[in-house]
């Protein structure tokens, strides 16, 4: 599998609306240039919009395990996979679920044929994520996210822990990734790719942060 740069655009001006496709657009070109694997991943309601201007895969930042019927107010998953989504990344730190609540979505999105990636903050809770079978986990501990201080160079620990306590199951770290270097220090200790976010969304010149992340792939 190639190296794997998972983008999210949060809830950024600077990734919303037709900032998210402009974005989209730079992250595709920069797959196709540099033979990286990038997945994109816009809030729901542009999913759409995104999902129809790049060929990249989209997926949702978010989405809640229910089935069709009354839920107002919900993400549906069918409804995403409709919309184009091709994923669903669950519990991320700024969207924390209980685990019955991450169990749940999971097997909504594989109803729904979306691939998931799980996000967890320390090696027990990869471990109980694991054992729920997702595609992906992504170790991120939480103050280090958006700080520029990598976990793979902050806590390198944390991510081999990762890597061992999820058996069978793909692991993506995130939280401070902004360089090349990032990227492949994440490698290194046994991760298929990154999950990150404001390193690329809030640069001044987010195609050539992306560039300078696969630099090394």
């Amino acid at each position: 599998m190639k190296t794997l740069i998972v983008l999210n655009f949060k809830t950024y001006a600077e990734s919303t609306g037709a900032n998210a496709v402009r974005l989209a657009t730079i992250a595709e070109k920069v797959a196709a240039d540099s033979g990286a694997t990038m997945i994109v991943v816009p809030q729901a309601v542009d999913v759409f919009q995104v999902a129809h201007r790049v060929s990249i895969p989209v997926y949702a930042q978010h989405m809640d395990g229910i089935q069709f019927g009354g839920n107002t107010g919900h993400i549906l998953a069918e409804a995403l996979a409709e919309a184009g989504a091709q994923g669903t990344l669950i519990n991320h730190s700024e969207r924390r679920l209980q685990l019955a609540e991450i169990d749940a979505a999971n097997q909504a999105a594989k109803r729904a044929n979306l691939t998931t990636i799980i996000c967890t903050n320390n090696i027990t809770t990869t471990k109980a994520a694991a054992s729920l079978r997702p595609d992906f986990v992504a170790i991120e501990p939480p103050e280090l996210i958006g700080s520029g201080t990598p976990v793979s160079k902050a806590n390198p620990e944390v991510v081999k822990g990762a890597v061992e306590a999820a058996t069978g199951v793909q692991v993506l770290c995130g939280a401070g990734i902004s360089k090349g270097e990032d990227v492949k220090a994440a490698i290194e200790l046994g991760t298929n790719g990154v999950l990150l976010a404001s390193g690329v969304t809030k640069a001044a010149d987010p195609e050539a942060a992306l560039r300078g992340l696969v630099e090394f792939v």
